[in-house]
């Protein structure tokens, strides 16, 4: 008898302990790179740019937008302030983010903060300054907040359908796309926002001058916008340097940047200066850091002490002056080493119907004017619609004016109370709505005096549809609308400017690192190796043997002032250019600055000759291995824009052997592997302005010969110099005298 097959048909279920085979498993699915990009990538790009980094035509991102509306949603336009923490709990209904970014976020609104020049938020307690990194904000449940009064004007008819509502991230609530601001706000605050692949750095304008400005631009699109917004106006103030073609390139373009300068004044008897405003990219730490570091290494031997001082009434940094020291230099020499002075870069990308744009002050304001000119159109026919259905109501209420009984009699005799609007539309010729009216009135309004009154609302009303039609119907009434609005905002919450703007600022046209380089003498030593110390004449008298690495050797002397230029030749045909007084003064006992760390040279680079020049006299003279000389004048290094490196500082077609600096003609001696020497005077090579000349023939090398020492002629006792010495170039040079042969230095 055939046994049944215990085969089953259908699915097999893996069973624990089973090996079961997964496919594809451990293996790698290849993708094309632009597919990845698109599918992961692109939307996350999008996502930070269009929701969350980049400001829109309102001049808010969104999680600014959020958190102002949480606020006006809780009643604290006009109510008292509520904790801080309350705000951030209740705007977490509308972003999904952690509690600390939101009240970063409405810290930043703060007036307190100071990061505004048109606050949104009124604080109470503290809330950290914006000038300081160590003046931290106190935690949200100590601080108290709620709107400004200028809010008002962000929210004035966000309830008459003058924006978009959408649903939040749960659709729980609904918040709003944009807020129909009634000012340019996107101009009136400073916002940085840095997006994938863009970023957006927007100054901030005078309120006033900004509101001026829409109203002129709204009468005239060719008004002059210098003639009334001259310049920005930061919240910390300070002084604008004026440049006509920057701030030009800014209100065409929407980019460029603007010079900003702290303000001082100095106080006579203690022999102080003290810092009142500072630029906005900056803060008074910073600041202090860098005029530190500055003292330390001796490039600003004026001050004496600095303090910050900043109390309840602002910020003051205090910097002490040593005794005969003039201010005013001072703070200039401050203003060009330090974030005293510094840029704010502008770059005015804003998005505009969910794309990104870069556009200048104009363009800006057109939109803007656009976008408020569509929040009028709807608020007035929100109006016009709420009206003509009031009078709609009112003029069935008027029909029953005619006879109150006969509506009364009608409601009272009909048996059913779903029948009551039929009749009521049949006895009075009215419509369903103006019925269902009727019949919803109390039986103690049933009274001619009640009809009257209301029935006087008819002419009143038609009246004002009226209006808003004609104001529907005419762009220039909406026009009128916003200008008036403008106006109003303006003068209600206008200030005088924080920033003044120095047209003509003071400069000096002497050189930056001259003047602020102390001038004494120094004497500076540079080693084979790469070291570099400077040492004060007093302390080389009291000091013994200079200390230096096993195996190095000073291979340059020289006395010098402290702002001599100091120019470092490397192994990679480049220069490196500082000053000394760029270095600490140093001792004996000291091994000094490893100048390839000390300047960022390369890797693998080293510096092979040091030059030392106070007024960029002279040549500087390359021999190299090939026999061949160039001779370059000093001058062709000197740059007028302070440049610290400059490449193709000499010829790289051939090994460099010995490389100095001549400050005047000399005469050279030149020994080879053959015994011979040559005396080469500098002024037989002639002069090339461009600094990697390949150089002339200056010795005649035999093949497996090679140079081995070049060292000044003056000074070496020689039997008979002429000997060594030729009319024209290139020679071999002479053998070397039994007598010659003591005179033999090697000085590489």
């Amino acid at each position: 008898m055939a046994k049944k097959s215990s085969k089953k048909t259908g699915p097999v279920r893996p069973q624990l302990g089973d090996n079961v085979e997964i496919l594809s498993a451990g293996s790698v699915l290849e993708q094309p790179i632009t597919e990845t990009l698109e599918t992961n990538y692109m939307p996350y790009a999008m996502s930070v740019i269009v929701s969350r980094a980049l400001p829109e035509i309102d001049g808010f991102k969104p999680a600014h937008r959020k958190v102002l509306y949480t606020m006006y949603d809780m009643g604290l336009l006009k109510g008292a302030r509520t904790k801080s923490a309350n705000v951030v709990g209740n705007t977490m209904h509308l972003n999904p983010h952690g509690d600390q970014a939101i009240y970063d976020t409405m810290v930043r609104l703060a007036r307190g903060n100071e990061s505004l020049l048109v606050p949104y938020v009124s604080g109470k307690g503290n809330f950290g300054k914006a000038y300081s990194r160590d003046m931290a904000y106190a935690a949200s449940r100590y601080t108290e907040a709620k709107l400004e009064d200028v809010c008002a004007e962000l929210f004035g008819d966000i309830d008459k359908d003058t924006v978009d509502f959408v649903p939040n991230y749960d659709a729980s609530t609904t918040e709003p796309t944009l807020l129909p601001v009634t000012f340019p706000t996107i101009l009136a605050n400073n916002t940085l926002g840095i997006a994938v692949g863009m970023a957006s750095s927007i100054c901030s304008f005078n309120l006033r001058e900004l509101c001026e400005t829409t109203i002129a631009l709204i009468k005239d699109p060719d008004h002059d916008l210098f003639s009334t917004l001259p310049a920005p106006d930061f919240v910390g103030g300070g002084y604008i340097l004026y440049n006509e073609k920057e701030l030009k390139n800014i209100y065409e373009t929407g980019r460029g940047s603007v010079r900003v300068r702290a303000r001082y004044r100095y106080e006579k008897d203690g022999n102080m200066l003290e810092i009142t405003q500072i630029p906005p990219t900056t803060t008074v730490e910073a600041i202090m850091d860098k005029i530190a570091e500055l003292v330390k290494a001796g490039r600003v031997k004026e001050v004496s002490d600095m303090r910050d001082e900043t109390d309840l009434n602002g910020l003051k940094l205090t910097i002490d002056l040593k005794r005969g020291q003039d201010p005013d230099k001072v703070m200039q020499k401050l203003f060009r080493l330090t974030p005293l002075e510094d840029s704010f870069s502008c770059n005015f990308n804003i998005l505009i119907a969910g794309m990104p744009r870069v556009m200048g002050v104009r363009e800006i304001l057109n939109e803007w004017t656009a976008f408020r000119t569509e929040c009028v159109r709807r608020r007035t026919y929100f109006d016009l619609t709420g009206k003509e259905k009031r009078l709609h109501l009112l003029k069935g209420l008027a029909a029953i004016l005619l006879d109150i009984d006969k509506a009364v009699r009608i409601v009272r005799e009909t048996a059913e109370e779903a029948e009551v609007v039929p009749n009521l539309m049949i006895g009075f010729g009215i419509d369903k709505t103006q019925a269902e009216y009727v019949a919803e009135i109390k039986l103690r309004h049933l009274n001619r005096e009640y009809i009257l009154k209301r029935t006087q609302e008819i002419e009143e009303l038609e009246a004002e549809i009226a209006r808003l039609k004609e104001i529907l119907d005419s762009p220039a009434k909406i026009r009128r609308i916003i200008i008036d609005e403008l106006s109003g905002v303006a003068k209600k919450y206008g200030e005088a400017r924080r920033s003044e703007i120095l047209y003509e600022a003071e400069s000096e046209e002497e050189d930056e690192e001259e003047d602020s380089m102390p001038d004494y003498p120094v004497t500076v030593f540079f080693t084979s190796e790469g070291y570099f110390k400077k040492i004060t004449p007093q302390s080389l008298r009291m000091s013994g043997d200079q200390k230096l690495k096993d195996g190095d050797s000073v291979i340059l002397q020289q006395e010098t002032k402290n702002n001599a230029e100091l120019l470092f030749f490397t192994n990679r045909c480049q220069v490196y250019k500082c000053r000394a007084g760029d270095f600490a003064d140093g001792k004996a006992s000291l091994m000094g600055d490893y100048i390839p760390a000390r300047l960022g040279m390369e890797e693998g680079e080293t510096p092979v000759c040091m030059a030392v020049t106070e007024d960029y006299k002279g040549h500087m003279f390359f021999l190299f291995e090939n026999g061949k000389a160039a001779k370059v004048p000093m001058s062709s290094y000197a740059t007028k824009q302070n440049r610290r490196k400059l490449v193709n500082a000499f010829s790289d077609k051939a090994a460099l052997f010995w490389a100095a600096y001549l400050h005047d003609e000399c005469e050279l001696a030149i020994q080879t592997s053959a015994g011979r020497m040559l005396l080469v005077h500098s002024a037989q090579v002639p002069e090339k302005q461009t600094k990697n000349t390949a150089g002339v023939n200056v010795i005649t090398l035999k093949r497996n010969h090679r140079i081995t020492s070049v060292r000044p002629a003056e000074g070496m006792e020689l039997a008979d110099p002429h000997r060594y010495r030729v009319r024209t170039l290139p020679a071999m040079g002479a053998v070397l005298k039994a007598e010659d042969t003591a005179e033999q230095t090697s000085l590489v």
